[in-house]
């Protein structure tokens, strides 16, 4: 695939000494799933910050690493772009390291909206067997991490927080989703896959 010469180019970082945004994640106990993963049974998934995640601490949430320098204010008209590098079979798990960060860091769960270029991710999938209106619902009441496939970009609402994951090898799909996400974010914009991929696509969405 030839890369778009339009629009800025989204790199990953080169030379500097910060902490990789892709912490190592250390064993998780069955009591600690991470955020969004059925368990098994028939019940109801509990919303996945809820289960994973204590309440955010007050006060201004960090940006997470990689992104805007420390004191830098966030420009709401272009959100920052951060690209993790993963192959397509790892993106989705690139993407949920970077939500536990976000989470981890102060972010507060209905910050942030993760999207899907390939399979679903499994509480997206979850949660739809109960009905698209309660789905939806979900993202309306805005109190939770909402999850969501990129093909439904379009009827996503802006939130300050956007993280995709490029699951799927679809180019038109990727090319359709990531210039949408870019106007959902509102701060911060995070991208999981193929660097090259990723490049084509929001140069080709400028």
């Amino acid at each position: 695939m030839h890369e778009s010469a339009q629009g800025p180019r989204v790199t990953p970082a080169a030379g500097r000494t910060a902490p990789t945004p892709r912490p190592v994640p250390g064993p998780r106990s069955a009591a600690t799933p991470r955020p969004g993963r059925p368990v098994p049974g028939p019940a109801r998934l509990a919303p996945p910050a809820q289960r994973a995640h204590p309440a955010p601490v007050p006060g201004p949430a960090p940006v997470a690493p990689g992104s805007a320098p420390a004191g830098r204010p966030e420009n709401r008209s272009a959100p920052q772009l951060q690209l993790i590098p993963a192959p397509a079979g790892g993106a989705l798990d690139a993407a949920e390291e970077a939500v536990d960060l976000l989470l981890d860091s102060g972010r507060a769960p209905g910050d942030i909206l993760v999207l899907t270029t390939g399979e679903q991710h499994p509480w997206a999938t979850h949660e739809l067997s109960f009905g698209e209106a309660a789905y939806w619902a979900q993202q309306d009441a805005g109190d939770d991490v909402f999850f969501a496939d990129a093909s439904a970009v379009d009827r996503a609402k802006p939130r300050p927080v956007v993280v995709v994951a490029v699951n799927g090898d679809a180019d038109e799909t990727v090319a359709r989703a990531l210039p949408v996400a870019r106007d959902r974010a509102a701060a911060l914009l995070i991208v999981c896959g193929d660097p090259q991929t990723i490049n084509s696509a929001l140069g080709a969405g400028v």
